[in-house]
């Protein structure tokens, strides 16, 4: 079961970068490489959680948001056409003493079938760099919505 860890910096606070990634809205394209608009379905919402279906034709997944901690977020997969287990995304926000955010990622991928298998083979061997370019383009979009870059 490939787990991925990554670490970045961002400009924004934990709040924004929060905030941002839990706006269900069109455009969330943007901020996530492998997420189509057209996928994405909310099934519930309240303050601090939120039961969201979004990917592309390629793969899906049915995310449980939890944001109850705003300095740490846990989108934990309940259904999915690849993955299952203890598939999961969890992004811990720090804040640092130079008015940046420490970010930390960390991805679980549990296949649960022949292509989810399959798939986690490849995150395992290539995914850290796919994660890591992903994670990069969120925290730029995530940015630039909260204008702190250009």
């Amino acid at each position: 079961m490939p787990t991925i860890r990554i670490t970045q910096t961002t400009l924004v606070t934990p709040e924004q970068f929060a905030a941002a990634i839990t706006h269900f809205g069109p455009g969330r394209s943007k901020m996530f490489d492998n997420t189509s608009d057209e996928f994405l379905q909310v099934h519930a919402i309240g303050a601090t959680s939120a039961d969201v279906t979004e990917g592309n034709k390629g793969g899906w997944e049915r995310l449980h948001y939890d944001w109850s901690n705003p300095r740490r977020i846990t989108m934990t997969t309940t259904d999915s056409n690849l993955w299952g287990g203890a598939s999961s995304h969890v992004y811990e926000l720090t804040p640092q003493s130079d008015g940046t955010t420490r970010l930390d990622a960390t991805i679980v991928r549990e296949g649960k079938n022949f292509g989810g298998r399959l798939a986690g083979l490849l995150v395992g061997t290539v995914g850290k760099g796919v994660f890591a370019k992903s994670l990069r383009n969120l925290v730029q979009e995530v940015e630039v919505q909260a204008g702190v870059r250009g």
